[in-house]
């Protein structure tokens, strides 16, 4: 380890300044040679390195969503070159190329992090040698050694003897017990940051050879940290109990907001999406407009909760629209219930006319189906004799079927309309 510290000794200085800096400040209130002003002063570096690298952290998350994205081609890649190892390789790399992806980007947090980490392990460990390193002199070197974190010294390891402890000023049995705990409680939450990434955060409809890596990860990462833990010293555990515990923060919060679709985040955050969406009628966040303009445009290819939270807002009377806003829907009226859940309350139907039946479109349609047909004229007083109608009335009236219809087709009439003028006739 004291080589790989050296070889980034080169960040070694800037490290040691930027300690000794926030040292004075944390220094003034709990006093120099407390374990409080070292080691806030060492969480402080932490919270400082990690704020400058959120922008990898969003660069990983964009990447770790593309990876999983593109897991099935890469399967069917896979099995269409499995006795080509070379042609798979190509077809790999220009899968990525294609789509913009990089496999290492999601390691690049931890890549860029660990010049500090090595450099902050080579401070610390020239403090446990009582030697100067960086900016820290031999009167900064006495305060930090003389700095006790719950009874153990900053620079003190769970390897020491009972002589070097004794050589800080501390019991060898205080340290054990002060780095064993920091050492479960550094490997726990690593633990757990993983568990959550792997439970909640991952599209649980494609089962591909990447889950079962992480799955590995899971369980590798913390027995990794708990052998290669009891040789860092107290300072270093501070360092990576305090990533580790932001890692996890950061990971519940991206989670919370910003869900791998497919994944059980994913419909939780929907749900809540629904309720809120439906509650103010209208999505009020920018990042809620930018996750709805992403289900709209995917149509087709929704996932079985994109589906039911465009369902949910039908049901609400409101639609989705392609800008990632939320409209009232025309086809439905929303309503509420007694309980404040929208209901909705479809539009009536346009009623369709009944059909008529052959005798009554012959009547003219003036008897509705069902009424009875009377004999008597409506319009007929019912004093009236038979002798006074006329004779021709009958006639005129109405004509026999097909008779009428086929006399004033040969006569050149037109029926209800002006008649033609007949032509003069040729001599």
């Amino acid at each position: 380890m004291d080589t790989i510290a050296s070889l980034f000794s080169f960040i070694t200085t800037p490290v040691s300044w930027v300690i000794v800096q926030f040292h004075k400040v944390y220094g003034a209130l709990f006093g120099d040679n407390t374990g409080w002003a070292w080691g806030l002063s060492i969480v402080s570096l932490v919270i400082l390195i990690r704020i400058c690298l959120i922008p990898l952290f969003v660069k990983q998350i964009k990447a770790t969503r593309a990876m999983q994205t593109l897991q099935p081609e890469m399967k069917k890649i896979q099995e269409r070159y499995k006795n080509d190892k070379q042609r798979q390789s190509e077809e790999m790399m220009k899968l990525y190329k294609e789509t913009g992806t990089n496999p290492l980007s999601s390691c690049l947090p931890i890549l860029a992090q660990s010049p500090f980490f090595f450099a902050l392990y080579h401070v610390l460990n020239s403090i446990a040698n009582n030697e100067t390193v960086g900016v820290i002199n031999e009167r900064l070197l006495a305060s930090a050694q003389q700095a006790h974190i719950f009874g153990a010294p900053l620079a003190a390891t769970f390897t020491d003897s009972a002589a070097d402890a004794a050589a800080l000023d501390a019991s060898i049995t205080t340290v054990r017990i002060v780095t064993a705990i920091m050492i479960i409680l550094m490997s726990a939450s690593q633990f757990y940051t993983q568990r959550q990434l792997m439970t909640k955060n991952v599209d649980t409809t494609v089962k591909t050879p990447f889950m079962q890596q992480q799955k590995m990860l899971m369980y590798i990462f913390p027995i990794m940290f708990a052998v290669f833990g009891i040789n860092f010293p107290v300072g270093v555990l501070v360092y990576w109990l305090t990533t580790n515990v932001w890692t996890m923060g950061q990971q519940m919060y991206v989670i919370h907001n910003n869900p791998t679709p497919g994944s059980k985040a994913q419909a939780a955050y929907l749900e809540r999406l629904t309720k809120h969406v439906t509650h103010h009628g209208k999505a009020r966040k920018r990042s809620e407009r930018v996750i709805i303009k992403a289900i709209v445009a995917k149509g087709r290819d929704r996932n079985e909760y994109e589906r039911k939270f465009i369902n949910g807002l039908s049901k609400a009377g409101l639609a989705a629209q392609a800008d990632g806003t939320v409209a009232k829907s025309e086809g439905a009226v929303a309503t509420m219930t007694e309980d404040g859940t929208p209901t909705t309350a479809a539009a009536p139907k346009r009623q369709q006319p009944k059909r008529q039946s052959k005798s009554q479109r012959q009547s003219g349609g003036a008897k509705q189906a069902g009424e009875p047909m009377s004999l008597k004229k409506s319009d007929e007083p019912e004093d009236a004799k038979p002798e006074d109608a006329k004779p021709g009335a009958a006639k005129k009236a109405g004509p026999k079927p097909g008779s009428g219809a086929r006399s004033k087709a040969q006569s050149g009439q037109r029926k209800g309309g002006p008649q033609r003028p007949k032509s003069p006739s040729k001599k």
